[in-house]
């Protein structure tokens, strides 16, 4: 049977247009792509080349937040806008 864990990843777009995808759950698991379905498909491979270096290097794997598989959780990030200081 195998076994699976939910990871979330965050996606913005950079000054360039680029969206840059980072798992936050995995230490220096990030990834980009030109398009959010890009950059999306491009983070789920990267998380899987991490684990596979996981499944060898004991200290990378404890680094690895791997949470609960039954329960996923789920954040969520939003744009705020706020007015600055006329000193900033």
């Amino acid at each position: 049977m195998e076994k699976h864990v939910h990871f979330n990843i965050v996606v913005a777009q950079d000054e360039d247009g680029v969206f840059v995808a980072s798992c936050l759950a995995i230490p220096g698991c990030h990834s980009q792509g030109d398009t959010y379905e890009e950059a999306e498909k491009n983070i789920k491979e990267a998380i899987e080349l991490c684990l596979k270096v996981a499944e060898k290097d004991p200290i990378y794997k404890n680094s690895i937040d791997f949470g609960k598989p039954e329960s996923p959780r789920f954040f969520g990030i939003s744009n705020v806008m706020v007015r600055l200081s006329p000193f900033l």
